[in-house]
């Protein structure tokens, strides 16, 4: 939604790893250089590890990217805890090897096959295990028995383990993985992004999606953002993509403090008060949101017509008749005609030598009572005309989406069709 809004072709922020997008901070320019020197040594066992969201899996995937297909046969697995036969078929069948039907025997062998038909034809094979966290060490082990498999003295598989902290934990401490250890030529950390790094980031990740300098970011947001993510790049996306979410809804030009703010307050399940977009007046770009014009006058020009012609008859001072109009007008109310005919009188009997009848106490309270009405009424307007507001453009902005989505499904169809 926020895409279409600030003219993006795509949608910077989304958590799905995509090596498009990739960014190479201090730590993960270490990394890459591990990988490629673990690459070049043709064997052995890479470890990259990092906290949830560091950027391990997009790492990878920007290093696939970049290799020779033809001469480097990858696969990747996610997993989950496997044991070390499912370990073993799971690898196979990411490496299109057919396993059904097979025992380990017959898996392993087929496994090995596959491997030396790939060497033959100059191919090298890599298998990329992500989550290696929730391996057993059965099945790690298992793992670094198929790193045996060799022809003519090199390696045939090069394995990639990418973890959590614990897997590094893991590797470490337990006696169970010694061999494995020896096998590790590489092993990094990766980890959270510098201060300094935030806005290089962002704006990396804005510019690949069409970024022309709209919205503006002020350098406070960076700094909120650092300090809300510690430096984390799923943490960041996902921020930033609220941020800009809100900034669609309230059509702002320019991302700041406050309206970060507005976000974490409505992450932590604060009520938030959406501010309302320019109006018409303000924002020639946005005439839909034009907001309606207020009819304060009419409602004024009634009350005025309908004032009692009559002397009021005293009433309770914070009482309010239910038939009592209410002039709108931020001008000071009309002086009833019971109040002109008092002051006519007063100098009636002033001209005369008499003394002047007292002016009702009664009239006045009214008025006082009046003008306060009046100013809840106004408040209550104006609440009620933001939440129309803010009903209708999110509603306008849910029908754009969906309506886009429909067009792109339609465009697909017939792309299918002319084909």
């Amino acid at each position: 939604m926020y895409d279409t809004f600030y003219g993006l072709n795509g949608r910077p922020f989304q958590l799905t790893p995509d090596p498009h997008f990739y960014f190479e901070s201090l730590t993960h320019r270490k990394a890459l250089s591990y990988l490629g020197y673990g690459l070049a040594q043709g064997e052995g066992f890479i470890v990259i590890t990092g906290d949830v969201g560091a950027g391990k899996t997009t790492l990878v995937s920007h290093l696939m990217a970049t290799i020779d297909k033809a001469r480097l046969t990858a696969a990747n697995i996610v997993t989950t805890k496997l044991d070390s036969e499912d370990i073993v078929r799971v690898a196979a069948n990411h490496f299109d090897i057919d396993t059904d039907h097979m025992d380990k025997a017959q898996l392993l062998s087929a496994f090995e096959e596959f491997l030396h038909a790939e060497a033959r034809a100059g191919r090298r094979c890599l298998l990329i295990v992500d989550e290696s966290q929730n391996l057993p060490a059965g099945a790690l082990e298992e793992l670094r028995m198929l790193s045996n498999f060799q022809l003519g003295g090199q390696a045939l598989l090069q394995i990639f383990l990418l973890g959590q902290p614990e897997f590094r934990d893991m590797l470490q401490n337990s006696n169970q993985l010694e061999q494995l250890r020896q096998r590790v030529i590489a092993h990094h950390h990766l980890e959270p992004m510098s201060a300094d790094e935030i806005e290089p980031y962002v704006t990396h990740r804005l510019s690949k999606s069409g970024w022309s300098g709209r919205p503006k970011i002020t350098s406070s947001v960076f700094r909120m953002l650092y300090a809300e993510t510690h430096g984390v790049p799923r943490k960041i996306n996902a921020l930033m993509s609220r941020i800009l979410l809100m900034g669609s809804i309230e059509h702002a030009e320019m991302i700041e403090q406050s309206l970060v703010a507005r976000v974490l307050a409505d992450l932590k399940g604060e009520d938030v008060e959406i501010a309302a977009p320019p109006t018409a007046e303000t924002d020639s770009k946005n005439p839909l949101w034009e907001k309606p014009k207020k009819k304060l006058d009419a409602i004024a020009e009634q009350a005025q017509a309908t004032w009692p012609q009559s002397p009021v008859a005293p009433t309770r001072p914070g009482s309010t008749p239910e038939d009592e109009v209410v002039n709108l007008r931020t001008a000071e109310p009309p002086v009833p005609p019971v109040q002109e005919s008092a002051q006519a009188h007063a100098e009636t009997a002033s001209d005369s030598g008499s003394k002047p009848l007292p002016q009702p106490v009664a009239d006045q309270e009214t008025i006082d009572r009046i003008d306060r009405i009046a100013e809840r009424l106004s408040s209550l307007e104006k609440r009620m005309n933001g939440q129309e507001e803010n009903l209708h453009r999110v509603l306008t902005m849910l029908v754009e989406w969906v309506e886009s989505d429909v067009r792109s499904k339609e465009s697909y169809v017939n792309a299918g069709r002319a084909a």
